[in-house]
């Protein structure tokens, strides 16, 4: 199980360097060049340093420092090359990084946005909208310090500890064996406390993200909060949560603590033993064992020590690096599930176009017009033009939003153009569900939906749902003006458009009244205007898309009874010549309705007109009386 986790996490590493790369080919390969380059310029020091001693000590031999002074100074002179050349690396290293990390980021986040637009509405029916946000926020944050420090880090230290490893080698094997044996006690540590940590900061990711949700949450329910005095039981609640990411986060950071004081005193204990080691090899003459072929002196173990405590620094920077690519790598494979989510699948192939009728022939034309057409290419090449009429049709429909428990059973509705169809019953009866199969959020389990003839199967899910009006119960508008939050639902609709919508729908009179009218700005979702304006709003955004079917799903619940006096002459209006499905528990909007459709626990118990049930005298009846009350 482990072991499949660890791969798991390593795919999720490789990939992340594969996504770099096909951002910045050219770009990352010569920042990878700079640090390896600088790197190696790091661990050279030590070799010049034995050249330098070993200068001296013939200078000692021969009495004479003059006779050595140039060689010194040839090889101050190439270090001093060397480490301009490091500068110059370094510097372009850091401004390409900074390039490559924040423009990574940026792309990510364009990916994520793109591939949420194409999520079915069910992955935000079961997903915790403040999780998401964790995603684009928390979850980037640490892969910045993933791209920007710890990878550079990374692989700095494991160039600077291999160079230094074969300068090791090179002069003498001895020394290099209780440096290797002073690793080996380092590694098992960083191993030990190292893993140990690493589950507790993927487990830290997932409550941070549980944490904001909640607290997002809250936010969006603060009225509701104070109404019911619910302060002290949102903040025992809020106090759970932030003790769990407390734990979670505790645990992580222990190891993580104390883990570089460890390593770093076994860098302190493993230079001692190193230069004990050098001492006796010293005093007892034994014969070195080096490609160098260099004896055992001073020459050998001063740079050996310096070696050693450079080889340890810098495993002891790896291990600092351990929580950070940790909780990198965690926030990298919640980025890549979100981005791995299956899309919405659309294989439909009929689309909406703009046409006009010319001797009975539709004819499709770029245009806008007061025709719309389903154009509908076969297999042999030709296409036939169907015009949208909004002739709606349900044919023994079943449908569960899970495996097992269906929640519409043998549903048929038969909707003519410019019919209105009302659906009434108790919450939970199915009445929103059949919407939104309407526009295909979800697809049905067993029978057929039909558009003007056309299995709804068969058209694409964006010219269908552009075909539909919708008006929700809750609204939802966005940071701009009335007038961009009006044309959202036509976005070439003119301004004359959007007034005459506005009018329409009977939000001119306040829009106006406005301290900037059409041009007043509108920010968090409208709260600086009355539920029942922002109604009328979303009213006017469907009035200017002008489509040829309407779902109004409780419209006007958050209107007063003057105000939707006001409201219901405009959607009369509105209504006029489109087939529109109406869901309400106010009944008195429903009485004009063409066909009135009870429901029942997913079942349709009752259909006809107003007066139809009337006579009737079955549920619709007790509704209405108010012998009965939805529940």
């Amino acid at each position: 199980m482990n072991k499949v986790k660890r791969q798991r996490k390593g795919g999720v590493f490789v990939r992340l360097i594969k996504t770099m790369f096909s951002f910045y080919p050219k770009m990352l390969p010569v920042t990878l060049a700079c640090i390896i380059f600088s790197a190696i310029i790091g661990a050279l020091p030590a070799a010049f340093m034995q050249n330098v001693i070993a200068v001296i000590e013939k200078s000692w031999e021969i009495g004479d420092w003059s006779a050595v002074g140039g060689e010194i100074f040839g090889i101050v002179k190439i270090l001093v090359v060397l480490y301009v050349a490091a500068i110059i690396s370094s510097t372009v290293f850091g401004q390409l990084m900074a390039i490559i990390t924040q423009g990574t980021l940026k792309k990510l986040r364009l990916k994520m946005f793109d591939k949420m637009q194409t999520l079915p509405v069910k992955y935000f029916d079961t997903h915790n909208h403040g999780d998401v946000m964790s995603v684009y926020t928390n979850d980037i944050d640490t892969l910045r310090q993933l791209i920007s420090q710890s990878v550079p880090q990374l692989l700095m230290s494991g160039i600077t500890v291999i160079s230094v490893f074969a300068i090791m080698i090179y002069y003498c094997v001895w020394l290099t064996a209780v440096v290797l044996a002073g690793v080996v006690v380092m590694f098992f540590v960083t191993k030990k406390i190292g893993g140990g940590s690493a589950k507790y900061f993927i487990s830290q990711q997932k409550a941070i993200g549980k944490t904001e949700g909640f607290v997002e949450e809250m936010m969006n329910g603060q009225k509701v909060i104070k109404v019911f005095c619910h302060e002290n039981a949102a903040r025992r609640d809020f106090d759970s949560i932030n003790d769990e990411l407390y734990n979670e986060a505790y645990k992580a950071n222990k190891y993580a603590n104390i883990l570089a004081p460890i390593l770093n005193n076994i860098g302190n204990v493993l230079y001692v033993i190193v230069a004990i080691a050098g001492g006796i090899l010293l005093t007892t003459k034994v014969p070195n064992f080096s490609a160098s072929g260099l004896p055992i002196g001073i020459s050998i173990v001063v740079p050996f020590l310096n070696m050693t405590k450079q080889f340890a620094g810098n495993i002891n920077q790896v291990s600092h690096q351990i929580n950070a690519v940790v909780m990198g790598i965690a926030g990298a494979e919640r980025i890549f599930e979100l981005l791995d989510e299956e899309s919405e699948v659309d294989d439909g192939y009929v689309t909406l176009v703009n046409a006009k009728e010319i001797d009975g022939k539709i004819i499709e034309c770029e245009e806008r017009t007061d025709v719309w057409a389903w154009k509908h290419p076969h297999g042999d090449g030709s296409v036939t033009y169907t015009r949208v009429t909004g002739d709606v049709r349900l044919f023994d429909v079943d449908f569960g939003y899970e495996e097992g428990k269906t929640v519409l059973h043998n549903i048929s509705i038969y909707a003519e153009p410019g019919q209105k169809v009302a659906f009434v019953g108790a919450t939970g009866a199915g009445k929103t569900t059949i919407t939104n199969l309407l526009n295909r959020f979800y697809d049905i389990a067993d029978g057929k939906i039909r558009y003007d003839g056309i299995n709804v199967n068969k058209i694409k899910k964006s010219d269908l749902r552009h075909s539909l009006g919708i008006i929700l119960q809750d609204t939802n508008l966005f940071t701009g003006t009335v007038m961009d939050n009006i044309r959202y639902g036509k976005l070439d609709a003119t301004d004359e458009e959007c007034v005459d919508a506005a009018k329409l729908a009977g939000a001119d009179d306040f829009i106006t009244r406005l301290p900037d009218g059409y041009e007043t700005m509108i920010t968090e979702n409208g709260a600086n205007l009355s539920q029942g304006q922002r109604q009328l709003l979303s009213i006017a955004r469907a009035a200017v898309a002008d489509p040829p079917v309407l779902i109004m799903d409780e419209a006007t619940s958050s209107i007063d009874t003057r105000t939707e006096a006001i409201v219901q002459r405009g959607m009369d209006a509105l209504m006029k010549g489109r087939t529109v499905f109406v869901i309400a528990h106010r009944l008195s909007t429903v009485k004009n309705s063409d066909v009135i459709i009870v429901l029942d626990h997913g079942r349709i118990i009752e259909r006809g007109s107003h007066n139809d049930l009337i006579e009737q005298k079955g549920q619709y009846y007790s509704l209405y009386t108010g012998a009965f009350e939805l529940e």
